[in-house]
């Protein structure tokens, strides 16, 4: 019988009623007279285009996130992933030879596939500008104090608009040398910030300057002493990379000169996720959202796929956070935050209200974790004895920057949850969960506790043995276990097993399992044996997005304090 899903709605997707419409209508109210009285005027663009306008030389949008059909003749066409790239095509054609330059906005949604069960929209309204045809320094820093006064007006919260400059990125890239598949990988993880995948990457290309400049990027961001750290790591680049960093040295010097020093960070690991961004880009993040608020950049390659030669920068805006956002007090839309940019300071503990936030996995690296804490100088008798209790606070140790810390203990694959999602700043877990589940968030610190190894083992004498390559594996972890095999060029059906995985080869489920192993015995036991080690496990220190921007001097207080012991 075929089931009926007429009172539901698809994944990723869900109804608004009162109170959010009402909110959502203010926001964009409040950004459409920003953007008109800055000039821009609005369009709209269709929500079905051809596929091709995604795929084409500058735009490389990810075919996987994409909704896709087919019209009436046949031909492929996408569901709108992204608004700048349609804006383009609109105006290379309905806009070819008006006046330059062009000042262009819109309030739309955009459209793209999400990982099954992340909690992330499908469907995101968005509201945006494009400046057409005009280049250089002033045109930037008028996009970035746009961007600002966007959120200034419409976001009651404290944020942080951060930037960079993707050339670095793409200099990295020219001289590592990956394969096409690898490219894709690494642009992939960069932008999702996982780091966890990434490095599984870059391991391939040990001894490469490249990669270890790769892994260094993510966490070359802060205040202007960025610049100078950058400049030292890629003293021996050229003077194109010079010249990236001065440029952005420029606009930090100019947006302080209009007062906005106090709203901007600098973060060298920053690449957005459209691959037609060409040198600056930038992101607003916000104290209440785990998410970027606002998303954009200089894109002057993107209009060469539509027989065009105009420079453009531009940004969009998530709406959909906003509301969020102003909902949080209740439904009703907060007022804007009076006074403005000016005041955004540092956020610590006594702007949020609480202390840093740790979701710890519990059973053995709860254990290890609670040691540590107290060779760090923590009274940890609370989180010894937390009995019923879910969450409890451990006071700052004497001397030193390390902020007091709540704690609440949770099943590994959670603990990356919380964090990706932002109601965790701090998670620790051990780096087999990071690879399996992947997840935005940045992995800052090796807590050297919870080793084990990542092996691929079959049964003794059996068919891998022998010399044949395995056909059927059995994982805990499925996605991983894929991603091995994939790497090899061969072509395994990973079943997923959640309980012990060494019966299945014995019981012909399978050839062989991917599994983590401490000392091999429960292998031996059970016949099998280890063919190969995969790689080396550990419990890792990892940290939300946007808790790392926002409270990056407590985050670092508190990783120093663990580093020390």
């Amino acid at each position: 019988m075929t089931r009926n899903n007429n009172t539901l709605t698809p994944g990723g997707t869900g109804d608004r009623l009162f109170a959010a419409c009402e909110a959502e209508k203010g926001i964009l109210r409040r950004l459409s007279d920003v953007f008109e009285e800055s000039g821009y005027r609005q369009v709209r663009t269709p929500g079905l285009e051809f596929l091709s306008v995604f795929s084409s030389a500058a735009s490389y949008f990810p075919p996987e996130e994409m909704f896709k059909m087919s019209d009436a003749g046949g031909r492929l066409i996408a569901v709108r992933p992204d608004n700048t790239i349609p804006i383009a095509r609109l105006t290379a054609t309905r806009l070819r030879g008006a006046e330059l330059p062009l000042r262009i906005y819109y309030t739309q949604s955009v459209f793209r596939r999400q990982p099954e069960n992340r909690g992330r929209d499908s469907e995101v309204l968005q509201a945006g500008v494009e400046f057409i045809g005009e280049a250089g320094f002033a045109a930037d820093v008028d996009m970035i104090a746009l961007a600002v006064r966007s959120l200034s007006e419409t976001y009651a919260g404290r944020f942080r608009i951060e930037i960079g400059h993707v050339g670095l990125y793409k200099y990295l890239i020219e001289r590592l040398g990956a394969s096409e598949d690898d490219l894709g990988r690494i642009h992939r993880y960069v932008v999702s910030k996982n780091y966890a995948s990434l490095g599984e990457v870059l391991d391939g290309y040990d001894g490469s300057d490249a990669a270890a400049l790769l892994r260094k990027l993510p966490g070359l961001f802060g205040g202007a002493e960025v610049l100078d750290e950058a400049a030292a790591a890629f003293a021996d680049a050229g003077a194109d990379v010079r010249g990236m960093l001065d440029y952005l040295k420029q606009v930090v010097d100019a947006l302080a000169a209009r007062g906005l020093a106090g709203a901007v960070m600098i973060d060298l690991g920053l690449v957005n996720q459209a691959e037609y961004y060409s040198s600056l880009v930038f992101r607003g993040y916000g104290e209440s959202a785990g998410e970027p608020l606002l998303s954009g950049g200089r894109y002057d390659g993107l209009f060469a796929d539509f027989g065009e030669d105009l420079p453009a920068t531009g940004f969009g805006v998530n709406v959909d956070l906003l509301t969020e956002a102003a909902l949080g007090g209740g439904g009703r839309l907060q007022a804007a935050p009076t006074p403005p940019v000016a005041t955004v300071r540092n956020l610590g503990a006594a702007a949020l209200g609480r202390p840093l936030r740790i979701a710890l996995t519990k059973g053995r690296l709860e254990k290890d974790f609670t040691a540590l804490l107290e060779r760090a100088g923590y009274d940890a008798a609370p989180l010894k004895e937390m009995g019923r209790r879910l969450l409890v606070q451990l006071s700052a140790p004497e001397g030193g920057d390390a902020p007091g810390i709540e704690v609440f203990l949770a099943k590994a694959a959670d603990v990356v949850t919380y964090v990706d999602h932002g109601v965790c700043d701090i998670g620790i877990v051990g780096k087999d969960t990071m690879l399996e589940h992947g997840g935005t968030y940045y992995e800052i610190m090796d807590l050297g506790f919870g080793k084990c190894r990542f092996v691929f083992a079959a049964p003794e004498g059996g068919r891998v043995l022998r010399g044949e390559a395995p056909a059927v594996v059995a994982s805990k972890y499925p996605n991983y276990a894929a991603r091995v095999f994939e790497r090899k060029g061969l072509d395994v059906r990973i079943i997923k097993i959640d309980g012990s995985v060494e019966i299945a080869p014995l019981l012909g489920l399978c050839d062989g399992i991917v599994d983590i192993v401490e000392t091999g015995t429960t292998l031996a036991e059970n016949g099998l044996v280890a063919c190969e080690t995969i790689r080396d496990i550990s419990a890792r220190l990892i940290v939300n997005v946007t808790g790392m921007k926002l409270r990056k001097r407590e985050v670092e207080g508190f990783a120093a304090r663990l580093r020390g012991v």
